[in-house]
């Protein structure tokens, strides 16, 4: 059985911890980006009133089920920048577990993502129930694929058509990494 998720997770120049309701205005702030919401469940809509309730839905993923779904925050100023999640819906039964971030336009290039997602895989790789890590990322996505790549993931091929994005099914890199077999970050 899975732990509750940890109050926050340190991890250098990041914190993941639980959104906010000062982290209404980043959620606003994504609805018009170009891809955050095809892949994502943030709103379009930009309203105040969607971008809370997306933020109740992250903070219910564990209670629900789903997984675990942090506020990537900037670890000096405590400004949300980003999200993160690791997906366990199956995990008890099959090992594995799925990882996805978006960091907002204004907050990239700036090693927010890899610093999440090295904090997130340290943070997951103690748990015995999580014996794989996997990540999706659109082949024309180099920054992602390069953070995957960065934290010890490794490129498993190619899945043709596997994710639907907007109205149009997309390929996706396969990345994987196994903890209990040395994997590191």
């Amino acid at each position: 059985m899975l732990p509750p998720p940890p109050a926050r997770i340190d991890g250098g120049a990041v914190v993941l911890r639980p959104f906010a309701d000062q982290d209404v205005p980043l959620v606003v702030a994504v609805a018009t980006d170009p891809l955050i919401p095809l892949i994502t469940t943030v709103p379009t809509s930009g309203s105040t009133r969607d971008a809370q309730a997306y933020i109740d839905r992250q903070n219910g993923r564990f209670a629900e089920g789903i997984g675990y779904s942090f506020a990537i925050a900037d670890a000096a100023s405590g400004e949300a920048v980003g999200q993160i999640g690791l997906w366990t819906r199956d995990a008890d039964r099959t090992g594995r577990a799925s990882i996805g971030y978006w960091v907002a336009s204004a907050f990239r290039r700036r090693g927010h993502a890899a610093a999440a997602l090295a904090a997130l895989v340290g943070w997951a790789s103690g748990l015995p129930e999580l014996e794989r890590l996997e990540l999706y990322v659109e082949p024309w996505n180099r920054g992602s694929w390069r953070t995957a790549e960065a934290c010890g993931f490794h490129r498993e091929g190619l899945l043709r058509g596997w994710q639907r994005v907007g109205v149009e099914r997309r390929d996706m890199f396969l990345y994987s990494l196994l903890p209990g077999r040395g994997d590191r970050v």
